[in-house]
């Protein structure tokens, strides 16, 4: 006969009583952070605040903190998002005093919406990216994403833990932009991409996109491409969702980007529209789909420098 199972010891967790969803920010050095990073910055920042965080059952209780479609390392983002159980209600804006007071610099919590009032806030299908490429001038970047949207595929290579995959980066891209808004004509050369990608499995990521360009025009920056995701939203997000049509236009909907970072060169000047959403190709599946692919790897998360928002939420740690 077989020994029982051991369990664990203990009354069982509380039970949770309220989800909540949190957009935030990552900039600065903090684009450089892998997701562990973010993610035990965030655990203490829960703790620091005083937040009541569910627990996970069993012997090594974990709090209930879900991170969704993080940006890659080295990416900066001005729309990430979390959602976290609690135990007890709270109310949003006292979480989101607490979380700006008890976060390290570089991780700026932009808002936080309680998902019984808005069950639809985290359909996250697609993200608006900003791509900085140093020393490409404007006219070498707009044939590269003309020739880029007339391709029917845009194979590229990437290795995984589980080996070296081929991806199909054209087949994840809605629509893409080049443009170049600079202060003076020796900053001429920077243009600039904004493209509107699909979440994938496997993920297709700007650095992807980048390496397609590269093949296909010989697109090629003097120096690394600062990548920077704008926006999240549904997958038929595009130019009235994220301002496509005005540069200056501030994006808008659950996903719009918030305290975006100026540097010299940053919004892209509007040009002619792009092709519309796509089938999937190479086996791509949108994200959520039937048979994912086992083999996606982890997407980590990372973003830019802020200003201190601390002054003003310093006064109080706990939030409920």
């Amino acid at each position: 006969m077989s020994a029982a199972r051991p369990v664990p010891s203990g009354p069982p967790p509380a039970p949770a009583v309220q989800r909540l969803a949190i957009r935030y920010a990552k900039r600065g050095r903090m684009r450089f952070a892998s997701h562990r990073d973010i993610a035990r910055a965030v655990e203490r920042g829960v703790r620091k605040a005083g937040i009541p965080v569910a627990y996970s059952a069993g012997f090594s209780p974990h709090p209930k903190i879900s991170y969704l479609g993080g940006a890659p390392t080295g990416a900066a983002s001005e729309a990430e998002y979390l959602e976290l159980a609690l135990t007890a209600s709270c109310a949003p804006a006292a979480v989101l005093a607490g979380l700006t007071a008890a976060l390290p610099d570089g991780i700026d919590v932009t808002e936080v919406v309680d998902l019984a009032a808005a069950p639809e806030w985290l359909r996250l299908e697609a993200s608006e990216w900003e791509v900085v490429l140093p020393g490409v001038a404007l006219a070498e970047a707009s044939e590269a994403v003309r020739a880029f949207m007339a391709a029917d595929h845009a194979a590229v290579e990437r290795l995984t833990h589980k080996g070296l995959r081929t991806l199909d980066a054209r087949a994840a891209v809605v629509q893409m932009e080049a443009g170049r808004r600079a202060a003076d004509q020796a900053e001429a050369g920077c243009a600039i991409l904004r493209m509107v990608v699909r979440h994938l499995t496997p993920a297709v990521r700007p650095d992807d996109i980048l390496a397609a360009l590269g093949h296909m025009s010989g697109l090629a920056p003097s120096a690394p491409a600062l990548v920077t995701r704008l926006a999240q939203g549904p997958a038929e997000m595009g130019r009235a969702a994220t301002g496509f049509s005005d540069p200056a236009a501030p994006p808008s909907g659950p996903g719009a980007a918030q305290g975006q970072e100026k540097s010299t060169c940053l919004h892209a000047e509007d040009a002619a529209a792009a092709p519309g959403l796509l089938a999937g190709a190479s086996g791509q599946l949108p994200r959520g789909a039937e048979r994912p692919d086992p083999a996606a790897g982890a997407r980590e998360p990372d973003g830019r420098d802020r200003p201190d928002a601390r002054d003003r939420a310093n006064q109080s740690t706990r939030t409920c």
